[in-house]
């Protein structure tokens, strides 16, 4: 064995052609502090030729041991061994702590030790097995501090991300960062109480195949770089990108999976359809009660249905099951990697074949990426990375409880109807939709998916490019540029028979086109100098240029003159809507690292910001930040600590107002007369002296590594406050508005997050890892207006209970109406004999205050298991179906009394007794609307996330192949839900991203289970 001696820094310069193994790593040893370990006659036997400057060691033993079969692994005390590859030592860990360089803020690479904050960053290997069609919902369960959920809308529905819960009544997703470039993650199109769709937001956009890492920079030391945009945090997407000298290579990976929807409901399926304890008697019967079952008890005798046949009148529990479709996703992906002396490159193409399992719907992309790295001097690089995504999504499912959505009726359906009786919707002489309830609202299921045209296509292209000079070992000067442009074009048809329709004619409910473009180019000066022996600065300082434009053009018409001529020119009413907005914001920063003996580094940041959103008067702030980390492990000698760091770091972030043009008035022209149109203004009363809301925190932790980097611990404790924010609060309208934008909203969040890493065990065959993280958030709104106590956020359609802000709860409620009581604590019942409703309350957050992870990974031979648990703890759910089976009879609840009546437990106001005996039919669905604390669920759960089981194909077996590696994996994902406390749904379910509307669920998709298999090819 040969072991070589430690010296003071981890970058090499190094010069050598035809070079011995051990020759490059003498040379390695003279320059860095690292010692070494490994066998001579267990060396890749091969000539080395390097030219490398001022380069990390890891990056130069990566290039070294790029196409060998052998590995390096650090372990304490800078003792680096390399030895043979063995399977266990191509496993990834799901989430780590890299201990050479992470990527931060404004792309710039830090040593782990000199990080003051909490980071997480995931290996991008992790999001191309069981994946999701939107690469953020992957990264569910996986960070300690990140809250991941999404919309039931099917393949490419938005995401809803938050670090450390919501930092104020306007928290939304992180700032998402591309090779250093910000992206636009705009939600496209979303639903409220009264329906929508959603057409996905930016990330989803995003190739898992092209990802190396993904960084999370939970606090705002992490992103205060960044300004008012990382006010939620950053995520910084790197993106694959060759390596220099290691030739050419080519990989192929192919992933087939199918959903299969999952029936959460637990409806009662002893009674049938109908109404007032009878079952329909002629068809007029059987289509006014199609969603109601209040009829008799189910006994298989022949009943008349809503077509007019006789079936039996029986329970049909499969409805959900028949009507959705087992629905298969394809992603196939090629990329080309390679790199010289002087360049490196990555190409690839994809193609995603997404269908939903709602029939006749579709999500397709295609996506291409290519990036370049070029050295046009010894110190001049030039880098150029562009993404273009083209997507189109068919026939996107309608949400919540509005007009042609297929998912409301098929909820609904009375428990002895056969949904396949309803098909085909539609009558096949004259096209018109087939009735089957008393509301032509609930459109017909199957007249939604057999005529419905809805289609969505993007086409966006995310490019980048980056000019490198050295102007000496230890200093650069770089500029970047970025553009992301996306254009949209929507269009949505009422169909000519639609029900609802004026004279059933149809109509175009949206004929949209927009444009958003986000121009950003930065340029930044870095040096590294030792100013004595034992301090070295690290510093950086540069400016940036932010311009985002939208424009868009909407267009909605009714009444098509010729039927199933689907243009504008033949609506009979249209109206239209123009807007153009833009939002510029100049920044100039700094970043400094003072290093002590690499082991106390102090840091500090600064970042002046002009917002074009407020006004001239008061549009610049300036933010700092300061962070510290020590490496206690160096003086602290204890048995098992093989690293320890202490880190601390306080920061202020800056925000702007969430839309623009809030600081006057500004006109707009409305409906016209006689062809003149009129002119109109917002009624919210803007505000000159508007300033920027700020955004303080504080953050400290701890990370251990222990026994020989068995077990990898880190502990965070962090504490914001954020003060000042953009309120629009409520006015009198005497004053001409009914709104006014002021500086007025306080929040403070506190929280701890955990992660633990560990390698239990570890030998020549075997091993096994297991990682758990946690969090805690507690979140506090302080105020709303200085005046208010709350205001009211999202609703669902019984419009009998809200989400909202309330002062001195956590973000956000849910207001719902309890059960009146006398001051002996008894239920008040009315004359009607039913209980009446009391005052509306604070029910419960939205958010989760306890959620995390548990991961294992078992490896055997070349059999690979591994598979994630999470869970979410002390959330609430307002939900429309819970509602609806009260009020329709589908409620297990509803059995109690459907023979006798009820009479309620309670007292009438003078305090006598209940005695009123109400029939089941009446008295819960009045039950229903007067409390709606019946709707607000527990949502909490325990989930098994996904698993994974592979197998590598062994050197051995691909010698005679065209194959350098291969790998083939079965998946599933979203298996099993262990523990749930909502009986009739899942409790992800949602139908909007937007924080007003989260925990708010109705007539979403189901939930699916996805199972499947991913195969990975590398060609020699």
């Amino acid at each position: 064995m040969i072991a070589i001696n430690v010296h003071s820094q981890t970058k090499v310069t190094l010069k050598l052609e035809s070079a011995s193994f051990d020759q490059v790593i003498n040379e390695i040893q003279n320059q860095t502090f690292y010692r070494f370990v490994f066998s001579e006659r267990k060396i890749p036997d091969k000539k080395i030729t390097i030219n490398v400057k001022n380069k990390e060691t890891f990056k130069v033993l990566d290039q070294i041991l790029t196409n060998t079969n052998y590995n390096y692994k650090l372990l304490s005390k800078n003792l680096i061994v390399i030895k043979l590859r063995s399977i266990e030592d191509q496993d990834v860990d799901s989430v780590k702590m890299l201990n050479e360089v992470i990527v931060t803020a404004l792309n710039i690479k830090k040593e782990n030790r000199k990080i003051g904050y909490s980071v997480s960053t995931i290996d991008g290997s992790l999001l191309t097995k069981a994946r999701e069609s939107n690469l953020a919902m992957a990264l569910e369960g996986l960070v300690a501090g990140l809250n991941v959920s999404g919309v039931n809308g099917g393949p490419g529905s938005s995401s809803r991300i938050l670090l450390r819960g919501a930092a104020s009544k306007d928290a939304g997703p992180p700032l998402f960062i591309i090779n250093g470039i910000p992206i636009d993650n705009t939600q496209r199109g979303s639903a409220n109480e009264y329906g929508g769709v959603d057409y996905g937001d930016g990330i989803s956009n995003i190739n898992p195949d092209d990802v190396e890492t993904i960084t999370v920079l939970k606090g705002s030391s992490a992103s205060a770089l960044y300004g008012a945009r990382a006010a939620n945090g950053v995520i910084i997407i790197t993106i694959k990108s060759g390596k220099r000298k290691s030739g050419n290579s080519v990989e192929y990976n192919s992933n087939f999976s199918f959903d299969n929807p999952v029936n959460n409901t637990d409806y009662q399926y002893v009674y049938g359809q109908g109404a007032q304890n009878l079952r329909p008697q002629n068809i007029a019967g059987a289509i006014a009660t199609g969603i109601l079952s209040w009829g008799e008890k189910m006994d298989g005798l022949p009943s008349v249905q809503i077509n007019g046949e006789n079936h039996p009148y029986a329970p049909v529990k499969d409805n959900i099951k028949r009507f959705y479709r087992t629905a298969p996703a394809f992603t196939n992906t090629i990329s080309l990697n390679g790199g010289s002396d002087k360049s490196s490159y990555h190409a690839s193409a994809s193609i995603l074949d997404y269908q939903s399992i709602l029939r006749n719907s579709d999500l397709n992309r295609k996506t291409s990426n290519i990036f370049a790295s070029y050295d046009l001097t010894k110190k001049l690089t030039l880098t150029l990375n562009g993404n273009y995504i083209y997507e189109r999504g068919k026939n996107r499912s309608y949400l919540s409880d509005g007009p042609i959505n297929a998912n409301y009726g098929i909820n609904a359906i009375a428990t002895s109807a056969d949904q396949a009786l309803l098909a085909p919707g539609y009558d096949v002489n004259t096209g018109a939709e087939t009735r089957w309830n008393a509301d032509e609202y609930k459109t017909n299921p199957y007249f939604t998916i057999n005529k419905k045209e809805d289609n969505a296509t993007r086409d966006r292209l995310i490019s980048s490019a980056l000019i490198k000079y050295d102007l000496s070992n230890s200093l650069f000067l770089q500029g970047r540029f970025g553009y992301d442009v996306s254009n949209d074009h929507v269009i949505s048809i009422v169909p000519t028979g639609t029900a609802f329709s004026i004279n059933g004619q149809g109509g175009i409910n949206a004929l949209n086109q927009s444009k958003t473009s986000e121009l950003n180019t930065d340029i930044l000066l870095s040096g590294n100098r030792d100013i004595t022996k034992d301090l070295n600065i690290d510093v950086s300082a540069g400016a940036s240029f932010r311009n985002r434009r939208t424009k868009s053009n909407e267009l909605t018409g009714t009444q098509f003159i010729i039927p199933y001529l689907y243009t504008v020119d033949n609506l009979s009413a249209v109206s239209s809507k123009d807007a153009l907005s833009r939002i510029v914001t100049q920044s100039a920063y700094y970043t400094v690292d003072f290093d002590f003996k690499k082991f106390l580094t102090v840091s500090s940041t600064g970042r002046y910001d002009v917002y074009s959103t407020l006004p001239s008067n008061n549009r610049g702030i300036f933010v700092p930040s300061v962070s510290g980390s020590f490496i206690f492990s160096n003086f602290l000698k204890v048995k098992g600590l093989d690293f320890g760091k202490i880190r601390a770091s306080f920061a202020q972030t800056s925000g702007e107002p969430a839309v623009p043009y809030t600081t006057q008035v500004y006109y707009s022209s409305d409906k016209s007369i006689n062809g003149v149109p009129l002119g109109n203004f917002s009624r919210d009363l803007p505000n000159y002296n508007l300033k920027p809301f700020t955004l303080n925190e504080f953050e400290t932790g701890i990370n251990l590594k222990l026994f020989g980097n068995k077990i990898d611990l880190d502990f965070t404790y962090f504490h914001r406050i954020t003060n000042k924010e953009i309120i629009n609060a409520g006015q009198s309208v005497a004053t001409g508005f009914t709104s006014a934008y002021v500086n007025l909203g306080k929040t403070r969040n506190t929280g701890i997050e955990t992660s633990i890493q560990t390698n239990l065990i570890t030998n020549e065959n075997f091993s096994w890892k297991a990682g758990i993280n946690a969090s805690h958030i507690n979140n506090l709104l302080i105020s709303i207006d200085g005046i208010s106590s709350y205001a009211f956020g999202g609703t669902y359609r019984p419009l009998n209970a809200n989400t909202a802000l309330v002062v001195g709860k956590s973000i956000t409620q849910i207001m719902a109406y309890d059960y009146q009581r006398d001051k002996n604590g008894n239920i008040i019942i009315g004359s009607d004999g039913v209980p009446k409703r009391g005052e509306m309350k604070p029910m419960g957050s939205i958010l989760p205050s306890y959620y995390g992870g548990f991961s294992n990974n078992f490896q055997y031979k070349s059999f690979s298991l591994s598979f994630l648990i999470d869970y979410k703890f002390g959330n609430k759910v307002l939900s429309a179906t819970e509602n609806y089976s009260y009020v329709l009879g589908l409620n297990r609840a509803t059995l109690y009394g459907r023979e006798t009546g009820i009479v309620a437990n309670g007292v009438y106001e003078n305090g006598e007794t209940n005695t009123t005996n109400v029939p089941a039919y009446n008295y819960y669905p009045a039950l229903a609307t007067n409390i709606s604390a019946l709707s607000v669920l527990n949502g909490s759960f325990i989930k098994l996330r996904q698993v994974v089981l592979g197998y590598t194909f062994s050197s051995k077996i691909l010698n005679k192949t065209p194959f350098k590696n291969a790998s083939i994996d079965l998946i599933g994902r979203n298996l099993l839900t262990i523990l749930k406390y909502t009986k009739n749904i899942d409790p992800e379910s949602q139908f909007s991203p937007s924080l007003a509307y989260a925990g708010i669920e109705g007539a979403s998709l189901p939930a699916t289970r996805t199972f499947g298999i991913n195969l990975n090819l590398k060609f020699k």
